[in-house]
């Protein structure tokens, strides 16, 4: 038997997703977990499905898998469980795992949240929802909760508890960001944000922190980066660049399109194709390679410019660059372990 190679130094500012895209199978996440504390990531986020990507089951054994790397969820939205469901979930694998958990919240896409007959979730309840989980990490026991949130008799976890468990919020607007600000530990940014929008959002989300006394740096903020090198096939890389903004543009267009300054006329075209406007489910789940060609001609080369690409070199060089604008760490988007190794040695800085 081969020795097997020791981990490589960890790489704090780097993440990447387990299970990238729509998976079809949990049983490849253990390998994925084991690759990337290997390959020296230091958190490792979870994107929640309601299939076979259900974020705590996923959470816990990405946990067991793991020694020293973070996991978090990216992100699990907040009224598909009860609030004391959610925050037991977070106090029993930041117990398990010995502080390894981080949180991460969001709103979740309106159409599925209609869906299932939920309620939309607004900016005030994903700031009451953060204020909620720290009571009862902090074992305060709420009888009459009354309030954006609902009404419940009693909410409780155990009254011993003392737990200063990270939360993570995924932040689109300025209204968003400047509440990330406040009342967040961490922020996770959108993908394909243009430098502008970055640097903008990073911004918004430091001045909120200082003016509700924090400190700004302490606020982490993560830039969600597309990580598409040449070294992937094109079909790989179309399913991933293009499938993925197509279905971003499906699911919440016109804010991807207002944040970005982008000209609406062109998502209006986009919409009005004859394939898009027909097709059933997500665009990057359900297109064939020749229909995804044809989706590439309706999305300007500018909207797909924000993301590593070009060689190793080239990719990591701008994954630094994500740094420059601010940003503290940055998530290696839409990749597995493997398919970002060549990325993530040259980003080393002996490279």
């Amino acid at each position: 038997m081969e020795p097997t190679a020791p981990p490589s130094p960890r790489l704090d500012e780097l993440a990447y997703y387990l299970l990238p895209g729509g998976a079809t199978t949990s049983a490849v996440m253990l390998d994925e977990v084991r690759a990337g504390e290997r390959m020296g990531f230091g958190t490792a986020f979870i994107s929640e499905r309601l299939n076979v990507k259900e974020a705590a089951g996923l959470s816990g054994a990405a946990i067991a898998a793991s020694t020293g790397m973070r996991i978090a969820t990216g992100v699990t939205n907040i009224n598909i469980r009860h609030p004391a469901v959610t925050a037991a979930f977070a106090s029993t694998l930041h117990d398990l795992s010995g502080g390894r958990f981080v949180l991460g919240l969001g709103r979740g896409i309106p159409q599925m949240q209609k869906a299932l007959g939920l309620s939309a979730v607004t900016t005030a309840h994903l700031e009451e929802f953060a204020r909620l989980m720290r009571r009862l990490w902090h074992g305060e026991v709420i009888v009459g909760y009354d309030g954006v949130l609902g009404s419940y008799p009693v909410l409780a976890l155990d009254p011993r508890f003392s737990m200063d468990i990270p939360l993570l919020v995924t932040a689109f607007g300025p209204d968003t960001l400047a509440m990330a600000g406040r009342a967040f530990d961490e922020v996770m940014l959108h993908t394909y944000f243009t430098d502008e929008t970055t640097a903008r959002c990073v911004a918004t989300v430091r001045r909120a922190a200082e003016e509700a006394g924090r400190d700004p740096a302490a606020v982490k903020v993560w830039s969600c980066f597309a990580t598409l090198g040449d070294h992937l096939p094109h079909d790989v890389l179309l399913k991933k660049s293009v499938g993925r903004m197509a279905t971003y543009l499906q699911a919440y267009g016109d804010l991807l399109v207002t944040t970005n300054r982008w000209d609406p006329a062109v998502l209006e075209r986009f919409r009005a194709d004859e394939y898009v406007s027909t097709v059933r489910g997500a665009i990057d789940q359900v297109a064939t390679t020749g229909e995804l060609e044809h989706v590439a001609t309706l999305i300007p080369e500018e909207w797909l410019a924000p993301s590593a690409s070009g060689s190793p070199r080239q990719c990591a060089a701008a994954v630094r660059h994500q740094l420059d604008l601010g940003c503290d760490g940055v998530i290696l988007h839409g990749a597995s372990p493997d398919q970002l190794a060549p990325v993530v040695e040259a980003y080393r800085p002996t490279n």
